[in-house]
């Protein structure tokens, strides 16, 4: 329940193209409790969110800021791989809008009032930034928010000579822990404003602090958030977006602006005068019928851009032209012909971008020379760590089987002292135990290079020792010395 006697934050999820969802609440909030705009502490955003808060704090028309979303989603709709098109430039198109659609002194607005959350691509971490110099630090901070790898490129922005990724990667619903924060998703869950699509499934899925229930719908949505839908359904999600904001205003009371036929502000009672149960039921079923009627006219309430640019996506302009391209054997031609331009598109784009990329080679070759050396030398401390506790290991198993193979050298000379004298000055004799000796020696330094697990399995713990013949056979033995 929002604590309307405490201060408040505004945060908005990262959705990707689904974030028309978020102009149709922003616009609800904007129209029908602006103070809760005005007077909020702070208003966060990641991703597709960090847009829509940017355009609520900075002034900016959430008319055109929805029909840029629509725009862009039927530009990326035209090609055959979508925004994974050569062709698509994601990151130029975003700086673009945001370079029309933002004030000039957005940045002395937004100062202080919005947050903006980036991931540091140094160590993963969650940054919130919030006081901006100038305009193009805005967008860039927008841009970084937005910057999804490899989907968007390769090489992430920098903002003040720091690399910075998406948002929602590291925390794609800021502050939300907070109790005092109206938290705003496209996707069904436990978020404050976000669709309640009645399943009766208690699954839940938390996607860095974002809440998403686990069932069919949220998984289309999930499906459309890279790969934007027909503008119908952008147009259905805006539409649904300003209604649950309605509700959520309604159910906090905080509706101030009457509807067309009565008011639909929710008088909340002195603490002390307490109102029966069944009175209460009937301004609740009254409440809701003046809501019904409110979501009838609901086009009559968006902006007079969004409006414009929600019904020119439900109506298509259907030219002689048009009909042409959708005719069957022109579309099967035209897919036959995609092996041999898609090439050619991706030569052009590449040299495109090439060109657009010569002030900031020198600047992204440093970066990435010093991301391949911290890389090498990652993986040289890693194996240099394994290889010498390997090597530890193998010293230790030679140390502890090297101790009891020591043994037979001394049994062995105490063996041949324990003969008899006239043995011992057999010269055939001792030079056999002499051979003997030194051929145990070798064998012992020779063992010490065989592989451990083939020590401990070869060499038991007793070591070698030499069992000397019986005194018979050694009798039997002289007269062939």
């Amino acid at each position: 329940m929002f604590p309307p006697d405490s201060t408040w934050n505004i945060s908005f999820a990262g959705c990707g193209f689904l974030g028309v969802y978020h102009i149709g609440v922003a616009s609800c909030l904007q129209e029908h409790a602006p103070f809760l705009v005005a007077n909020a502490r702070k208003v966060y955003g990641a991703s597709a969110g960090a847009l829509t808060a940017t355009a609520l704090v900075s002034g900016a028309c959430l008319g055109e800021a929805g029909a840029s979303i629509i725009r862009v989603s039927k530009e990326a709709r035209k090609r055959f791989l979508g925004p994974l098109h050569p062709s698509f430039n994601l990151v130029k198109i975003i700086r673009i809008c945001l370079s029309k659609t933002v004030p000039e002194n957005g940045h002395e607005v937004a100062a202080g009032r919005l947050g903006i959350s980036l991931t540091r691509v140094s160590d993963g971490e969650n940054v919130i930034l919030s006081d901006f110099n100038s305009k193009e630090e805005l967008i860039q901070a927008c841009v970084c928010s937005t910057f999804i790898p490899v989907y968007c490129g390769l090489i992430p922005p920098t903002l003040r000579g720091v690399r910075y990724v998406d948002g929602g990667i590291s925390d794609n619903l800021p502050r939300y822990e907070l109790k005092n924060t109206i938290t705003v998703s496209p996707f069904s869950g436990e978020s404050d404003i976000c669709p309640r699509d009645g399943s009766t499934n208690m699954h839940e899925l938390r996607v860095t602090n974002t809440s998403i229930q686990f069932n069919l719908r949220n998984l289309y949505r999930l499906s459309k958030a890279l790969f934007p839908p027909e503008p119908q359904v952008l147009r259905d999600m805006c539409k649904q977006g300003y209604r649950d904001a309605l509700h959520f205003l309604k159910k906090n009371g905080l509706l101030h602006r009457p509807s067309p036929g009565r008011p639909l502000l929710a008088i909340e009672a002195p603490p002390g005068e307490k109102k029966e149960e069944e009175t209460e039921a009937e301004d609740q079923l009254e409440d809701n019928a003046a809501l019904a009627v409110v979501e009838e006219h609901i086009f009559e309430h968006l902006p007079p851009k969004l409006n414009q640019a929600l019904l020119e996506a439900c109506a298509e302009r259907r030219s002689f032209l048009t009909g042409i391209a959708n005719m069957l054997p022109i579309r099967v031609a035209t897919a036959m012909m995609v092996p041999y331009m898609l090439p050619l598109e991706s030569a052009v784009s590449f040299t495109v971008r090439l060109l657009e990329w010569l002030p900031d080679i020198p600047e992204d070759i440093r970066w990435m020379r010093e991301q391949m050396t911290e890389i090498c030398n990652y993986l040289v401390k890693k194996a240099k760590k394994k290889l010498g506790s390997h090597l530890s290991a193998r010293l230790y198993y030679h140390l502890e089987l090297g101790g009891p193979q020591s043994l037979p050298i001394s049994s062995a000379s105490a063996c041949s002292e324990a003969l008899p004298m006239w043995m011992r000055s057999n010269r055939s004799l001792s030079d056999v135990m002499m051979k003997w000796d030194e051929y145990q020696r070798q064998l012992m330094l020779g063992l010490l290079c065989i592989n451990v697990d083939m020590q401990a399995s070869l060499f038991p713990r007793e070591g070698f020792q030499i069992k000397l013949p019986p005194l018979d056979c050694a009798k039997e033995c002289l007269p062939l010395f």
